[in-house]
């Protein structure tokens, strides 16, 4: 199959990312990852999506630095988005600036490294990982500033914004650098928050790359505890797509699952229906299926 000038592009990229170390994937056109095959949608529940062979399924699960591999991706999926997963499996820790939500560059926190100028008019700042662990995270650094660590991924050049057309793109020419000292706690959860949810789950354990699910979930409820007012749905819904993902590499039981995003909501203030709708929207877009709850 003959690729389309944008499509080569595509590939080149992906390749050379690879070649870095960088693991790579593709998602679809709305920046969500492509969905899983019918043999995985129907796997029992000790379907491991990081031992999974299937090319494209499991989102950042199906991330490769195989050449061959990546190859085949993009031919079989030549209009996706491309993506690099963040974290230890690449060495990278990419803080997310949105000026649309407030987001700004701190100087004294983020020093100049490697930079993608993002199809949205924001910035990917892209620092070498620390070696310990950085969760992702939305809003903790400041608003409108999201950290992309272990168990995330961001969208690469030369992706195309699927609501403003306009590519993401490379820019500063600079190399990575280390974080610096600051960032990175400032990345780390509040530890003294007290989340009490957490005390009562039946099933916890390390699987699909995630090896501390406990520090995981916790980094995703405390972004809900210490979301400010306005924000806080939006911020359970986020929590609610991580918590379907580790649900989806078996880290964690729906059940527990379910009740801990709901525990967390009402201590948030929010509704039943606000809380139903927004789980519910984080499984649905995780490609996570769920009978214990619908919007």
């Amino acid at each position: 199959m003959e690729l389309r000038p944008a499509s080569q592009a595509l590939l080149r990229n992906a390749i050379r990312y690879a070649q870095h170390g960088w693991p790579v994937f593709l998602l679809g056109r709305t920046k969500r990852p492509l969905a899983n095959c019918d043999p995985c949608r129907e796997a029992s529940d000790d379907h491991d999506p990081a031992a999974c062979d299937c090319l494209t399924c499991h989102g950042f699960y199906a991330a490769t630095t195989d050449t061959d591999r990546v190859t085949a991706m993009v031919t079989a999926n030549p209009c996706g988005m491309l993506a690099i997963r963040t974290g230890a499996p690449s060495g990278t820790v990419v803080i997310d600036i949105d000026p649309a939500h407030g987001g700004r560059v701190d100087p004294a926190r983020m020093p100049e490294t490697a930079c993608v100028a993002t199809g949205s008019g924001g910035w990917h700042l892209y620092y070498r990982h620390p070696g310990t662990a950085v969760l992702c995270s939305q809003g903790r650094i400041a608003d409108g500033v999201d950290v992309r660590g272990d168990g995330g991924y961001v969208v690469a050049p030369p992706s195309i914004h699927p609501r403003t057309g306009r590519p993401y793109r490379w820019t500063g020419g600079r190399s990575l650098v280390e974080m610096p000292p600051a960032l990175i706690e400032a990345c780390q959860p509040n530890e003294t928050l007290p989340v009490t949810v957490l005390t009562n789950l039946a099933q916890m354990r390390s699987a699909g790359g995630i090896t501390s699910p406990e520090a995981l979930l916790k980094s995703h409820l405390d972004a809900v505890a210490k979301a400010p007012k306005g924000k806080r749905r939006t911020t359970l819904y986020g929590a609610a797509r991580g918590v379907a993902r580790m649900v989806a590499a078996g880290a964690v039981t729906e059940a527990d699952a379910l009740a801990v995003l709901t525990d967390v909501g009402h201590a948030a203030g929010q509704s039943e229906r606000e809380i139903r709708a927004a789980i519910a929207g984080g499984f649905r877009d995780e490609h996570v299926a769920t009978k214990g709850i619908a919007a």
